[in-house]
């Protein structure tokens, strides 16, 4: 069965950047079809989709946060990472790592990222 974990600091500063990674077991994050994205949720606000890495490699953004976010692999370890560039306390969320084929059935526990100084 496939697993995902989130990973990274708890806390970051207002104008740094954060940086999470997912470390995904019981699967490799090249299987074909397969598609690896990053959700986060602000406190009392739905869902927010940032963006996704797919098995080829090939990435997709989301166009509200394309310009702060990056997001790459490293498939020795079986890891996808997320950066986001220039945090305000406005992307304090829990933040999410989920996968699967053709869709998000493989979910993270999410991990609490607070952006303040």
């Amino acid at each position: 069965q496939v697993q995902l974990q989130e990973s990274g600091p708890g806390l970051v500063k207002p104008s740094q950047t954060l940086s999470l990674t997912c470390t995904v077991s019981g699967g490799s994050i090249t299987t074909n079809y397969y598609y690896w994205s990053w959700i986060r949720q602000a406190p009392g606000k739905g869902l927010e989709w940032m963006g996704a890495i797919a098995y080829s490699g090939s990435l997709y953004d989301s166009p509200s946060l394309k310009s702060r976010t990056s997001i790459s692999r490293d498939t020795a370890k079986n890891q996808f990472t997320l950066q986001l560039s220039s945090v305000t306390p406005e992307d304090t969320a829990v933040y999410y790592c989920a996968g699967g084929h053709y869709a998000m059935n493989y979910w993270g526990k999410g991990t609490l990222v607070t952006v303040s100084s």
